[in-house]
């Protein structure tokens, strides 16, 4: 499995790259935040995802650890491939994401070019679904919980947890984003995938 990739980008095309590393050119399809972040000439390093399959292999590329996690969540979900995991990514922001399986928006999750309605309604339940209410609880313990967390920072704790972080540390995340001044739950999701998302 090519988990991480770091060379020489020698081709850009549409939705993707060529990344040249020891005489061997990879050929990655991207996330649009990979690809702002790449340029032709260029040294570039991805996270990558391979599927194998039948009749070939494939390359994924993501920015950060943590849209890679979202892009494995995503394909975990009935009748989502790799291919539209990374439209969706592609589609919005990682945070956006986040906040819409989070706050189960399902209509700014429809929005993504070749995402039906009950597939975003699918990728609501089961994503949601997969963040074990348990070890939210139990986690919170870990954490100062003298202050309770308002509706739209558990909702941030959960997108977080979503995307695989642990119960703590994303209390401890939502927190700190909190006493940084951010005040919405997109603001507040951000600031934590900068803070951790690597």
């Amino acid at each position: 499995m090519i988990a991480y990739l770091k060379g020489k980008v020698i081709d850009i095309f549409e939705g993707g790259v060529v990344l040249e590393n020891n005489g061997i050119g990879y050929e990655i399809l991207c996330s649009a935040s990979a690809l702002t972040r790449l340029n032709l000439g260029s040294e570039g390093e991805l996270y990558t995802y391979m599927q194998v399959r039948e009749d070939g292999v494939s390359l994924f590329g993501f920015d950060t650890k943590a849209e890679k996690r979202m892009f494995l969540k995503l394909i975990s979900v009935s009748g989502v491939g790799p291919k539209m995991g990374i439209g969706v990514l592609s589609g919005m922001s990682l945070a956006d994401l986040a906040t819409a399986i989070a706050t189960s928006d399902v209509k700014t999750l429809s929005k993504v070019k070749g995402l039906g309605k009950k597939t975003a309604e699918r990728i609501i339940l089961e994503l949601r679904e997969g963040v074990n209410g348990e070890e939210f609880t139990s986690s919170a313990g870990s954490v100062n919980t003298s202050v309770p967390l308002s509706n739209d920072e558990e909702d941030a704790v959960i997108a977080l947890m979503g995307l695989g972080f642990g119960g703590a540390q994303s209390r401890n995340a939502v927190k700190t984003a909190k006493e940084s001044g951010a005040e919405t739950i997109e603001e507040v999701i951000s600031f934590a995938l900068r803070s951790i998302g690597r």
